[in-house]
């Protein structure tokens, strides 16, 4: 009598699908165990910088800048800037607490003093390195890098950054039609470019035609030959 063989009995589906993701550890697991490890590490080594290296420079640097900001204000500027052999000035914050908030505020404040005295080249390295999500500061910003590119004769530098000014910030009529208005006025009497100069005093009577730098372009429009503006 033939044997009569057996038939193979399958897995379940439950025990086939162990049996893969054993291999799978056996022959990956390490690689994952290290990648999970790094990731560990690296988002530990992330908040402790934050919270143990950062912010407690950021508060040492908000308590440097404050003399240096009421110097400032009381346009002390060089004490502002050098520091009053006590407290740091803006110089020192940059240098000493860099990558923070304050160095990055001490920038702008650095760029306007040196604009005032003089130092235009100074001030277009401070200013053009000064970013912040602030608009109204970074629209004012904006306007002095102009007024030193101006001052070096960087008409197209100086013309940009005007503009910039005046779009950074639009729902602050007063302070951005007047840096549209330093736009239009360069562009025309600077530049000597006309119809550059007329598109900006539209544009200037078109967004703020209630400003007093609005109620100015009328009568530079005028003298252009411009008696009606688009709406």
């Amino acid at each position: 009598m033939a044997d009569v063989k057996q038939p193979v009995r399958q897995k379940p589906e439950g025990d086939l699908v162990i049996d893969r993701a054993r291999d799978f550890w056996a022959k990956s697991g390490r690689t994952i165990l290290i990648a999970c490890a790094a990731v560990i590490v690296l988002g530990g080594g992330w908040l402790a910088y934050k919270y143990l290296v950062q912010a407690p420079k950021e508060q040492k640097a908000a308590e440097a800048i404050w003399k240096a900001e009421s110097y400032f204000v009381a346009d002390s500027t060089q004490k502002a800037l050098k520091g009053d052999g006590q407290a740091p000035g803006f110089e020192k914050v940059m240098s000493q607490y860099g990558g923070t908030d304050q160095a990055n505020l001490s920038r702008y404040y650095a760029g306007a003093i040196a604009l005032k005295s003089g130092d235009f080249n100074k001030a277009v390295e401070n200013l053009k390195e000064f970013s912040t999500s602030s608009k109204l500061i970074q629209a004012r910003a904006y306007k002095l890098l102009a007024d030193a590119y101006a001052s070096l004769g960087k008409n197209a530098e100086a013309l940009g950054n005007y503009k910039k000014a005046a779009a950074e910030y639009e729902d602050d009529q007063q302070n951005s039609a007047e840096y549209l208005y330093l736009a239009a006025y360069f562009a025309d009497r600077v530049m000597n470019d006309k119809k550059q100069a007329v598109d900006l005093y539209k544009e200037l009577k078109q967004k703020y035609p209630n400003t007093q730098f609005g109620f100015e372009a009328d009568k530079f429009l005028a003298q252009a030959g411009v008696y009606k503006i688009d709406k």
